[in-house]
């Protein structure tokens, strides 16, 4: 499917979201989350407080500037996934696209220990976690045609969305994104006990 062309007003309009949202991170990561005020950022951005408020609702969502499009992006993973490619599936090339490089910037550390260590933060993070849980629950639901509040969907949904925070301690986390999504694939099995070296 064709995308319409984006026109330069739009690429614009991105393109000032984009350094308000940078500026913020930017910021808060050298003074900390409290110390900064939205006035601070505009002067940064180099546009008015009331250009910071057309773009974002506050200073949260300042810090989550790509979360406005988690929802859409996770309703297309699942209804425009390919033919015969199944919904768990389908999840799972999602996470691997679009998780693991966000995982691998340079600054992503910063940014989980920023985000760990501000209550504010936090309980945002919940609410966003909590309503893409329900957005992505509803549209494995109708997928199958069932009612959105179908257990099997919703249990679905917070396990895919919790594989990203299971693989971000991993050494390799392309392979425990595989290594989770086979076990909502398979179902669980034990671990085997590693095989002990052969004494001399």
């Amino acid at each position: 499917m064709t995308e319409p062309p984006v026109s330069r007003r739009e690429r614009k309009k991105a393109a000032t979201r984009q350094a308000i949202a940078d500026a913020a991170l930017q910021l808060f990561l050298e003074r900390g989350y409290d110390h900064v005020g939205i006035r601070d950022i505009a002067e940064t951005a180099d546009v008015s407080t009331t250009t910071v408020f057309k773009h974002f609702t506050g200073k949260e969502a300042l810090v989550f500037d790509q979360e406005e499009s988690t929802d859409t992006h996770l309703i297309a993973a699942v209804r425009q996934r390919a033919t015969g490619q199944s919904v768990l599936d389908a999840l799972r090339q999602h996470v691997l696209d679009t998780w693991l490089p966000i995982a691998a910037h340079p600054q992503r550390q910063e940014f989980n220990h920023l985000v760990d260590s501000t209550p504010a933060l936090r309980a945002y993070a919940e609410r966003m976690w909590a309503r893409h849980t329900d957005t992505l629950s509803a549209a494995i639901a109708d997928e199958f045609g069932v009612d959105h509040g179908n257990l099997a969907c919703a249990a679905l949904a917070r396990f895919a969305l919790e594989v990203p925070v299971l693989a971000q301690g991993q050494k390799d986390r392309r392979a425990a994104v595989e290594e989770v999504f086979d076990i909502l694939a398979n179902g669980w099995q034990p671990p085997s006990r590693p095989t002990a070296p052969p004494s001399m």
